[in-house]
């Protein structure tokens, strides 16, 4: 019930400055001043992929997922290793907000480039090269990778680092191949006949 409050409590607020027209705060304190500017560099670059014609949206959407990153960063900050549940609970408490927030000013095909930003469009790239390695992939199956995709990209949006953003796509990436193989998939075979293709559109 705690957890619903302070989502509502969020929403309410958001909804309170948009309907004001007034721009989502950057919520700086305690953060270091080269860590913000990069941080504003950083969303300022996904806000652009967007193509947002409101300046004002613009920033608010820009200081949305910077405050993201800060609450990230805190909260990674805050465990060590020895406490990694706590961290997850606390990860996972605050997981949604972001798509909440941004949903005040963005359609889900917006908030998904976000996410995609966020990730270093892992989930776009890994989907086309699964795809083009295995063309004869049935729908269903082709169905069954993209929702795996999207899991990963959750995960790797509350990673720490980008290193922990790849290990969720390898990681998930690794799940992909042993089903696939499972369904009687030769991946080699497909790898090989893939990396053939490409040799060869490379001679066109």
């Amino acid at each position: 019930m705690k957890k619903v409050l302070v989502l509502l409590v969020g929403l309410i607020t958001l909804v309170s400055i948009e309907s004001k027209g007034q721009v989502v705060p950057l919520n700086t304190e305690g953060q270091d001043p080269k860590y913000v500017e990069t941080i504003k560099g950083r969303a300022q670059k996904i806000v652009d992929g967007l193509n947002l014609a409101d300046a004002q949206k613009a920033e608010s959407v820009r200081n949305i997922i910077a405050n993201r990153y800060f609450l990230l960063n805190d909260i990674h900050n805050k465990y060590d290793k020895t406490h990694q549940d706590a961290r997850d609970a606390e990860l996972y408490k605050h997981h949604f907000e972001l798509a909440s927030a941004l949903s005040l000013y963005l359609t889900n095909e917006q908030i998904d480039a976000v996410k995609d930003g966020m990730t270093y469009g892992r989930l776009k790239r890994d989907y086309r090269a699964t795809l083009e390695m295995i063309p004869s992939l049935t729908e269903e199956e082709k169905t069954q990778v993209l929702i795996w995709l999207q899991e990963a990209r959750e995960y790797a949006m509350d990673a720490a680092d980008s290193k922990g953003k790849h290990f969720w796509f390898d990681k998930y990436r690794g799940r992909t191949n042993n089903w696939l193989s499972a369904r009687g998939y030769d991946l080699k075979k497909e790898r090989d006949n893939w990396m053939k293709r490409i040799e060869e559109a490379k001679k066109k």
